[in-house]
């Protein structure tokens, strides 16, 4: 991927942080918010195209289909869009475990890692 060079991160979570697709902490104290937001932060044309490419995905993958179908049935409210932005933080798993260790997808690959 052009927009994503894994050597720079250390862990898919920096990465996923860099493409915009972590949440918000509001806190104060004990106080924790649980209404949060996606950062604004963080390069758009990657998070545009994980977005556009975990939606593609989960109808073409099983895995990524149920999964997304777990998380749109919890009661949350938004609950389209943040199932497909937990989805896009669930392939970017995938991808940088793959860029990184330099293999191929198999579906198999996402049952071990993902």
């Amino acid at each position: 991927m052009a927009e994503l060079d894994v050597s720079q991160f250390k862990s898919h979570t920096e990465a996923a942080k860099h493409a915009g697709l972590a949440w918000t902490v509001h806190q104060s104290g004990k106080f924790t918010a649980n209404r949060t937001r996606l950062i604004h932060s963080g390069n758009r044309y990657l998070k545009y195209y994980m977005v556009e490419a975990a939606n593609s995905v989960r109808v073409h993958d099983p895995v990524f289909a149920e999964y997304y179908a777990k998380k749109k049935a919890e009661p949350k409210e938004f609950a389209e869009g943040r199932a497909l932005a937990l989805t896009a933080r669930k392939l970017m798993r995938v991808v940088f475990y793959l860029l990184k260790t330099n293999r191929l997808y198999t579906p198999e690959v996402i049952r071990q890692r993902a």
